[in-house]
Formats: structure tokens, C-alpha cells, sequence
């Protein structure tokens, strides 16, 4: 089924995809388009190797394929450091993300706020909404402003990332959309996620933040989570049916809320394959419930 608000995708590319002959994320838009999903997180993860010419021919075949692109910032920004040098570094890798996420015509970069072990959890806060500020001024000055920026929930209980946290840090600007990894989320809450009404707190908490327009197109992560007492431990699939969180119970909110969420999945390995099958729940749902 084309055309629909909600898009789904995975983040980086499954094991399958380098076993089927592919080589290049220039293939991927095709690759995912045959495969029936329509969005692409592009991991810059461990920094950004990716040229000019490059960038602009994964957003010709995007386009070409109707994939919407969105990239993941280097795992090393930290906008909460008290170091200055780290500081500046974090800085250029967020611009750096969003120049190169430009060039491939991606519409969100999606990035880990920081560490909270400096200081109080308020002052790190504060620190780095002082930094997103000057962020988004420089984008501003690039052009850079048609690229919507998005902290993400963090799944260790040592990282700056609870809901709150981010949705204080979303508004430093109302261009700042959250990325509510709901994995995350379930492990640094200790299995949070147990029935559709914890599911449906998380989204009346970002709504009274946001307003329900900006609510409406949160950036989501999904995948099953294995945790321990200090939150993530280690993502798993779908088919890893021992740890949680389940999909069904939030897609039943996305159709109820009629909410237009960009939903990447991180399952080890088979992500694209989960993709397919989280926007497969997300169908059957919808149509379950417009039987109603």
C-alpha cells in the first residue's frame, strides 16, 4: 500500500542485502522500494564518509523510488560536555550531518544528546540547549534550516535522553522534532512498555510538550531490547520474541491518533525485513480498526 503519512524503513542495511550481491547504498532506494517500505535512515554513525557526488545520487535514486531519506548523526556528539574542544567537535559533527543529509535530500538528522555524568542531569541539560542554540543559529547562516534536526530518547541511564529531557531540548525551537526510540525508552524504564495505556502516556507527554501538530510527526526507532539495571544492554528482532517492546499496541495509537510518524527500525541485522513487517502490523491494524 503506497502512499501513506506513516513511512517505514530501516536504519542502515540488513545482512541480506550485502548476501543478495549489493554492494552500495546507491542501491538501496531500489532495493527497499521492491521490498514494499519507503524511508531510509542513513548512519553516519561513525562519522561522515560520504562525498558530495555520492550523496547527491542516493537522493536521485530516492527520489526515483519514492524512499524518504533521513540520516543518523555520529554517535559521538555530545552537547552536554563541560570540555570545550569536545564541544566544538560535536558542533561540527551535527553541521557536518546535516550539510551531507542535504546533499542526499534527507528531511530529518536524528542525534544522541549526550552523556549526563558531568555535573547534575540540569546542568547538562542546560549546557546543551545552550549549544542547540548556537547550533540552530549556524544553520541559519549554512541554509541549512530545511533539515529538521532530532534528539533522540537514549536507552542508558547514564546518557542525557529521558522523554522529558528531549522534549525540553525540542523546545529550544519548535523546528526541533523528537526521536522517540521506543526501545530506549523500555530499557532505561525498566520494561516500560507492558499495554497500549504506557504506550499511550509517552504520546499524551510529547503532545502536551509539543502541541499535537508536532506530535503528530514525531521521528520513531523501534526494535525489540534486551536491558539491564542500567538500561540497554543490546537490540534485537523481531523474531527475539523473549524481550520487548511490542509494535501492535503503538500502531493501534499511530491509527487512532492519525499520527504521520517516519518509523526506522534498528533490529540487528534483519532491519529492513522489520521494517516490512512492523509497517505489515501497522496495515493490519489499520484495517482491523476501520472495520470498527
Amino acid at each position: 500500500m503506497r502512499g501513506l503519512t506513516i513511512k517505514f524503513g530501516p536504519s542502515g542495511n540488513s545482512d541480506s542485502f550485502y548476501k543478495e550481491g549489493h554492494k552500495s547504498s546507491l542501491e538501496m532506494p531500489e532495493w527497499l522500494y521492491n521490498m514494499g517500505l519507503d524511508a531510509y535512515e542513513y548512519s553516519f554513525s561513525r562519522g561522515i564518509k560520504i562525498s558530495e557526488k555520492m550523496a547527491k545520487e542516493v537522493k536521485e535514486n530516492a527520489q526515483k523510488f519514492n524512499i524518504t531519506i533521513t540520516v543518523h548523526a555520529p554517535y559521538y556528539i555530545n552537547l552536554a560536555t563541560t570540555d570545550k574542544t569536545k564541544m566544538e567537535n560535536s558542533k561540527r559533527y551535527l553541521i557536518d550531518s546535516l550539510i551531507a543529509g542535504k546533499w542526499m535530500g534527507a528531511k530529518r538528522v536524528t542525534f544522541h544528546p549526550g552523556s549526563a555524568t558531568e555535573g547534575t542531569r540540569k546542568e547538562a541539560l542546560e549546557r546543551a540547549k545552550k549549544v542547540l542554540n548556537e547550533i540552530l543559529k549556524e544553520m541559519e547562516d549554512k541554509g541549512l534550516t530545511d533539515v529538521t534536526i532530532c534528539p533522540e530518547t537514549m536507552g542508558k541511564k547514564n546518557q542525557l535522553g529521558t522523554l522529558e529531557e528531549v522534549l525540553e531540548l525540542c523546545n529550544v525551537d519548535k523546528r526541533i522534532i523528537p526521536t522517540i526510540d521506543f526501545a530506549h525508552l523500555h530499557a532505561r524504564d525498566n520494561g516500560r512498555f507492558k499495554s497500549i495505556e504506557d504506550y499511550a502516556e509517552v504520546l499524551d507527554i510529547i503532545e502536551r510538550y509539543l502541541g499535537k501538530e508536532r506530535a503528530k510527526k514525531i521521528h520513531v526507532h523501534f526494535s525489540r531490547i534486551e536491558y539491564t539495571d542500567q538500561g540497554e544492554k543490546r537490540h534485537w528482532t523481531l523474531k527475539d520474541t523473549q524481550y520487548g517492546p511490542e509494535f501492535e499496541p503503538l500502531a493501534q495509537i499511530f491509527y487512532e491518533r492519525k499520527m504521520e510518524p517516519i518509523v526506522i527500525c534498528e533490529s540487528r541485522g534483519t532491519m529492513a525485513e522489520d521494517a516490512l513487517k512492523l509497517k505489515e502490523i501497522y496495515l493490519n491494524v489499520a484495517k482491523r480498526m476501520s472495520k470498527v
